[in-house]
């Protein structure tokens, strides 16, 4: 199935299906949450979900102002594994192609440097109809199986793991939280949102995303930190780190660091430099 998206931002919640996807953002910018990755996206990346892997493609606060004039754009294609087009991944020609899909459950994202032939194979889908369409396909999924270094998104595949009513609740605490990042938000109060006491909240959210809730907290501020350095829209590396939800620029360096590597006028430096 082909969809085509142009529209004021993304779909806005946490969801899941049996379909494989790949989709590739023509135009658009948010947090991506795949599973266990939390992380940016931007116009031109491409993305494949697996089957029932629960994901967002959360587009940025400015997307949802009144009046405003921006729009997404994404290219995306569906297949059912358990339906006929599975049956042909059994053949012997198509092994590596169904070793490929196999890799798809936690979710890729496929490296800048291979978008050019994926996106016109793409397109050459959207393009044909009935059995054109189809070998089509295939030659797009025998190209993506011949890429040697997709980023895998999660670190664990979590079909079947969460109910639609548990993802409806998962989503619940994710939209929260991307809502009040920059505010002091307690144990208590997000586990208010969910329904449950504090402690059974701690042990839900480790079990479905194998961190503690003040990790996930962490990575979205500094999610947002990253966005507002390489916007360059900020006075000072300390006035992001309030602007975040950080209490003081010590915590905001550490965390930084712990989350992305290096601190932040290490990313800040390398980012000039990128673009000078």
């Amino acid at each position: 199935m082909v969809q085509e998206d142009l529209l004021p931002h993304f779909y806005n919640h946490l969801h899941r299906h049996n379909e494989t996807q790949i989709t590739w953002i023509i135009k658009g910018e948010g947090t991506l949450i795949a599973g266990t990755c939390m992380q940016r996206f931007k116009s031109g990346d491409i993305y494949i979900f697996g089957a029932n892997q629960p994901h967002i493609l959360k587009s940025d606060p400015v997307y949802f102002e009144k009046n405003s004039q921006l729009e997404v754009q994404a290219l995306t294609l569906f297949v059912d594994l358990r339906g006929p087009f599975g049956k042909i991944l059994d053949i012997p020609e198509m092994l590596n192609v169904k070793k490929f899909m196999e890799a798809t459950r936690m979710g890729l994202q496929v490296p800048a440097a291979h978008h050019k032939p994926i996106i016109e194979k793409m397109l050459m889908v959207k393009d044909a109809r009935n059995g054109t369409r189809l070998a089509y396909f295939i030659q797009l999924l025998q190209t993506l199986s011949y890429i040697k270094k997709c980023k895998t998104l999660s670190n664990t595949h979590t079909e079947y793991a969460i109910s639609e009513s548990e993802g409806l609740r998962m989503n619940d605490i994710y939209q929260y939280t991307m809502s009040h990042y920059t505010e002091n938000i307690t144990l208590k109060q997000i586990a208010g949102v969910a329904h449950l006491t504090p402690q059974a909240f701690c042990r839900y959210f480790k079990k479905h995303t194998l961190k503690t809730y003040i990790t996930f907290l962490n990575e979205v501020r500094i999610n947002e930190a990253c966005k507002k350095i390489v916007s360059e829209n900020f006075d000072s590396l300390a006035s992001v780190a309030y602007q975040t939800g950080f209490s003081n620029a010590v915590t905001f360096n550490r965390v930084f660091k712990k989350i992305t590597g290096q601190p932040p006028k290490k990313f800040l430096y390398e980012y000039l430099q990128k673009i000078d």
